[in-house]
Formats: structure tokens, C-alpha cells, sequence
């Protein structure tokens, strides 16, 4: 099974997914700022943190999948379930299986679309690096997914994120990055799923094209969106923030000062 934490006892279960080359230490800073009516389940991926690679492509179905397993052995029913980047893309692959399981779904700067070609033929050139020089393949593209206008007081953070990132099993990165060449879009997902469904999206994300994502999502009364002046890494960037949204848009509880 999944390396997993449990924290808290409110009386709603959110579910945390980090992103590739995460693992769930990031959700530290945002963590005190979550309301206490939440129990937080955080996760660690397949091949990231203490869990094991489980094949040579880690698809977003096959993680859903052992997400799942996690909930069902730990009794719970109906969660809240967030995802980062690629545990957003494991969260709509879960959301299309197993919808009946959720009360939320919360893409938190990831997105409904696949990779375009671009994308993938970068994602495919990638393959042998990550197995050669790992360290380099991190340390080239960890500082890109902060706000360039913020590198300067994100030193900190942006340090941490490479202390993680190079903390992941290489063969593990590289199964994810096969199972994400592989995703296909989830649009009907969101055209679909009766939960609630939050977007919190980064002005400055290199890694997701906000506008797209924004701009397409559909017309319902379920889906709420929101853009930060922040990069890729809102639980980093500002995690107070995003911490207010989450609390206000899955518990409607309006905190005293909310300042985006």
C-alpha cells in the first residue's frame, strides 16, 4: 500500500496529492493555515517518497487505483480530494472511476487537458536524462516553476523543492513521466462530476497553461476557479492563500481577512 499520513480529526476528509518529484512533506507551510473542521490524508505517490514503483509506466488510473486502496483501508466513504500538478491528473483519473467517492475535487495548479505534442516530445526526450543525470534534470527545472518576479525572497522555497525533488527515486520519476505522456484529456470529467469542483490556478505557471485551463472550464454552478499571482507551486508561494480559498469554497466558512 501507499506510504500515507493521517493528521487531524475534523469532521471532513481532504485528501492531499503532491505533484512529480513531490512527495507529501510539501503540504507543511500550508498545512497550519487548513481549517481544523478538515482531517487531512496526505499521500505518497507511486515510486515518490516511501512508496514503492509499482511498474514500468505509472498511468493516472493505475494511482487512482492504489489511492483508492488507501481510503478503502482507512474506512472513508466521501472525501475532499486535491491534487497538485500530477496528483491533479491522478485525482481526475480517480474522479472519472470512482466519482461516488468524492465530495470535492480540487485541481490545485494542474489541468484538465493531455499534453499537446510539444509536451510529450519534451516529456519523451527526458526519458534518458532523468535515468542518467537526474540531480541535473532537477536542478534545471525546479527554480523555472516559482514566480520569476518573486526568485529573490522564493530562495528558501525554491531550495526545498530541489531537496525534494532530489529525494525521488529516478526510476520513479521516470514511470511517472511515462503514465503522464500517456494521460488523455478529462474534460468530460468536470462536464460531469456533481461534486463541487475548485480550480486554483498560478498567473506565472510555466508548467500548466492557466488561461487555457481557465478559459475552457465549463459553465457550471459547481466549479469555482481562482488565479494567483504565484508560479506553479501555490503551497509554497502563498500558502496562506490558497489555504483560505480551500477552507472558504469546500467548508463556506468566510475567513475574518482574505487578501488575494
Amino acid at each position: 500500500m501507499l506510504n500515507f499520513e493521517r493528521k487531524g480529526n475534523g469532521k471532513e476528509t481532504l485528501v492531499l496529492l503532491h505533484g512529480f518529484m513531490e512527495n507529501l512533506s510539501i503540504w507543511s507551510d500550508m498545512q497550519p493555515h487548513l481549517s481544523e473542521n478538515f482531517s487531512l490524508v496526505k499521500i505518497d505517490l507511486p515510486g515518490h517518497g516511501q512508496s514503492d514503483i509499482l511498474a514500468e509506466v505509472h498511468t493516472m488510473e493505475l494511482m487512482a487505483d492504489e489511492v483508492k486502496k488507501v481510503l478503502d483501508h482507512q474506512k472513508l466513504e466521501k472525501v475532499h480530494l486535491l491534487g497538485h500538478s500530477m496528483g491533479g491528473y491522478v485525482s481526475l483519473a480517480f474522479a472519472e472511476k470512482f466519482p461516488d467517492s468524492l465530495k470535492s475535487l480540487t485541481l490545485f495548479f494542474s489541468t484538465y487537458f493531455p499534453d499537446d505534442e510539444e509536451k510529450k516530445n519534451q516529456r519523451i526526450k527526458s526519458y534518458r536524462i532523468i535515468t542518467d543525470s537526474f540531480a541535473h534534470y532537477a536542478r534545471a527545472g525546479i527554480p523555472n516553476l516559482f514566480n520569476p518576479n518573486e526568485r529573490d525572497i522564493l530562495e528558501g522555497k525554491i531550495e526545498t523543492a530541489l531537496a525534494t525533488a532530489l529525494s525521488t527515486n529516478n526510476q520513479g520519476a521516470l514511470a511517472c513521466v511515462k503514465g503522464m505522456v500517456e494521460r488523455t484529456g478529462k474534460k468530460h470529467v468536470l462536464e460531469n462530476l456533481d461534486s463541487k469542483i475548485l480550480v486554483i490556478a498560478g498567473k506565472h505557471d510555466n508548467a500548466v497553461k492557466t488561461e487555457t485551463t481557465i478559459k475552457n472550464l465549463p459553465d457550471r454552478t459547481n466549479i469555482k476557479s481562482y488565479i494567483l499571482d504565484c508560479g506553479h507551486n501555490g503551497h509554497w508561494e502563498k500558502p496562506a492563500i490558497c489555504a483560505a480559498i480551500i477552507n472558504t469554497e469546500l467548508l463556506h466558512n468566510l475567513p475574518k481577512k482574505l487578501v488575494l
